[in-house]
């Protein structure tokens, strides 16, 4: 048997849900799995973190692979 994803609609509800009836299955009347719910924050959180630590060693990788090759000195130096 197959699962239905339904969603609750946020802010007024629609004449049709207050009534009770109505057969529209709509956006309104699906619900969003926990789990899905919950995916995009810990991703965000994750990318945050490795944005964070990974944003000047991928600078400094770069950097030594170029053609000049500078040293590692002339990497962190800010002239």
């Amino acid at each position: 048997m197959a699962s239905k994803l339904t969603l609750k609609a946020k802010g007024k509800s629609t004449s049709s849900s207050k009534r009770g009836g109505g057969g529209g299955g709509g956006l309104s009347d699906m619900e969003i799995p926990k789990p899905l719910k919950e995916w995009p924050t810990w991703f965000l959180k994750k990318a945050k973190v490795v944005a964070h630590y990974g944003f000047i060693p991928l600078i400094i990788v770069i950097g030594m692979n170029t053609d000049p090759k500078p040293s590692i000195a002339q990497l962190l130096s800010p002239v």
